[in-house]
C-alpha cells in the first residue's frame, strides 16, 4: 500500500457524524473540575486466524490521527473492527465486519467472545468487545477492502512471528491488537486450531 497525501487541511469540527465533542463541569472530592471529552460508538474487533496459512488476518489502513501525529506512519496494522451503530447484535456485526473487511463468511456461533475494555479513556471512554474467529480459505467470498471509499488491505502475520511484531516500534498497531496476540499465546492449546 502506497499511500499519497495530498491537500491535507485542517479545520475546527463544528458538525459530527460519529463522535461529539462535549466539555463537563463536575465537582470531585470537594474540587471544581472541567474536562473535554468525545461521545463515541462502542465498537468491536475480532482476532482472525487463519488456519491453513497458521498465520493471523489483521487489516491496514490510513488513519489521520497517527498520521497527524507523526507523518512517516502512512498506515497503521490492527484487528477486523467497527463501530456498534446499528440495530444488530454485537456477534452479527463482528461478522458483518469480517465479511466487508476481509472477505470471509464466519457464522455468529463460530464467533468466541474474548474480553470487552474501554479505549480512548482520557478522552472517550468507549467499549470495545473483543472476539476470537478462525477463518478458511472455503469460507473467502470475496477479496475484502472494505466498503463505500475505505481504503483496507489485507496483512497475514505468521504465528511463529508475533513477538518480532508486537515490539517492532516501525509498525503502528493498536493495544487491542497487541493484547489479542498475547490472549492467543495464553490460550492457544485450549483453542480448536485444526
Amino acid at each position: 500500500m502506497n499511500n499519497i497525501i495530498e491537500d491535507l487541511e485542517i479545520s475546527p469540527l463544528k458538525e459530527t457524524n460519529y463522535i461529539k465533542p462535549i466539555k463537563v463541569n463536575f465537582t470531585l472530592n470537594g474540587y471544581k473540575k472541567s474536562w473535554e471529552a468525545v461521545r463515541s460508538h462502542d465498537s468491536v474487533s475480532v482476532l482472525l486466524y487463519h488456519k491453513e496459512k497458521d498465520a493471523f488476518l489483521l487489516v491496514k489502513q490510513f488513519r489521520v490521527p497517527v498520521y497527524l501525529n507523526d507523518n512517516s506512519i502512512k498506515y497503521t496494522y490492527e484487528l477486523c473492527a467497527g463501530l456498534v451503530d446499528k440495530e444488530m447484535t454485537l456477534e452479527e456485526i463482528v461478522c458483518e465486519e469480517i465479511d466487508e473487511e476481509c472477505g470471509y463468511k464466519v457464522s455468529k456461533k463460530d464467533i468466541k467472545k474474548i474480553t470487552s475494555f474501554f479505549t480512548n479513556v482520557g478522552i472517550s471512554g468507549a467499549r470495545q468487545y473483543l472476539y476470537f474467529a478462525t477463518i478458511c480459505e472455503n469460507q473467502k467470498i470475496h477479496s475484502g477492502g472494505g466498503i463505500n471509499d475505505e481504503q483496507i488491505e489485507l496483512f497475514f502475520l505468521s504465528k511463529n512471528r508475533i513477538d518480532d511484531f508486537i515490539f517492532d516500534e516501525s509498525k503502528a498497531k493498536t493495544p487491542g491488537l497487541i493484547f489479542s496476540l498475547y490472549w492467543f499465546l495464553q490460550n492457544e492449546k485450549d483453542l480448536e486450531l485444526k
